[in-house]
């Protein structure tokens, strides 16, 4: 099998597996508040992490170089984390997906503060049509809006912040303190806060911890080998294959068929969201913030950042060269 057609396999595979991490977050969540599930997925997930850690080749310690960019992205992370386990456990599936899509888009917003880039009106038209199919799912005025709504808006941003900010230093920090830092802060912040929410856990549900842990480090493999057998043009479209496993699953599951609404906004911003994608890896923008961050929002529960970031920095998209020579952060 060539590479070109491996690779976005391997991708759907990986999204596949996150999807289904995200129907395990939406069942615990009808029975346990998203503090415990984080808490408890990421202890779980310390195992895991401590592999990455033995197999990191690269040496030096765990302190971070630029310790306050490391602090703001934890921060955001932790909070993706814990806004995002709630949207999924009371919206629909395929609405927090059509929300949280919007999460590229605002990369590109942010990528003008954080890494001084220039957008172009290409990718502005794109960032304003993609926040109008927002719009749309959210239908202001049309239904009620809740703090679900909120908690998947909040996790577009703080994904996207995570993603910017690790553009602009993960050229300079390890892998692993990228990765470490939100699973401890998690843990604490977490573990700080379960005495006021906790519920006691059958076994069964006990192992559904478990499976989001280990699916969220087996989608992060997946994900590594997708990127490293094709480029970045095939596989980064494939993170919009979530939406059809939300509709799949949704329906089966829970019973949610969605609405127009939620599909055309959906439509609208994976639109949007694809062609600032393949422009950027197709070398017809001269910067390249989305496709060189993160795809899938990051909670810090599972450790399936690090290895990821240095795959992807190992591939430059075409024509950009030249480009990511002179752009190492300052």
């Amino acid at each position: 099998m060539s590479p070109s057609l491996s690779g976005p396999l391997f991708a759907l595979a990986a999204f596949g597996l996150y999807a289904t991490h995200d129907v395990v977050v939406k069942v615990l969540g009808a029975s346990y508040a998203p503090i415990q599930i984080v808490f408890f997925s990421v202890l779980f997930s310390f195992p895991l992490a401590t592999i990455v850690l033995m197999r990191d080749p690269s040496a030096g310690t765990l302190r971070p170089v630029h310790p306050w960019w490391i602090a703001l992205r934890t921060g955001a992370v932790v909070l993706t984390g814990l806004s995002g386990f709630y949207a999924f456990s009371v919206l629909p599936l395929a609405q927090v997906y059509a929300i949280i899509f919007a999460a590229p888009l605002l990369v590109t917003v942010l990528s003008i503060p954080v890494l001084g880039e220039r957008v172009g009106p290409h990718r502005w038209g794109a960032v304003a049509v993609g926040l109008l199919g927002v719009l749309v799912v959210l239908r202001p005025g049309g239904e009620n809006l809740g703090t679900g709504h909120l908690a998947a808006l909040l996790a577009a941003f703080g994904s996207a912040t995570a993603s910017v900010i690790a553009r602009r230093i993960g050229r300079e920090e390890r892998g692993v303190v990228l990765m470490i830092y939100p699973m401890m802060v998690n843990f604490a912040l977490m573990g700080a806060l379960l005495p006021q929410v906790y519920q006691p856990m059958p076994l069964i549900h006990i192992g559904g911890i478990a499976m989001i842990a280990g699916l969220g480090f087996t989608a992060g493999l997946l994900t590594i080998t997708a990127y490293r057998l094709a480029d970045a043009a095939l596989v980064a479209p494939m993170h919009y294959s979530q939406i059809v496993w939300a509709a799949a699953y949704g329906w089966i599951f829970f019973g949610e068929g969605g609405d127009a609404a939620t599909w055309t906004g959906a439509g609208i911003v994976i639109l949007s969201g694809l062609y600032v994608v393949l422009r950027e890896a197709t070398g017809k923008s001269t910067v390249s913030p989305v496709i060189a961050g993160r795809q899938r929002v990051e909670t810090g529960t599972s450790p399936r950042v690090a290895q990821a970031l240095r795959a992807r920095a190992a591939r430059v998209p075409p024509g950009h060269e030249a480009l990511a020579k002179r752009q190492k952060p300052e």
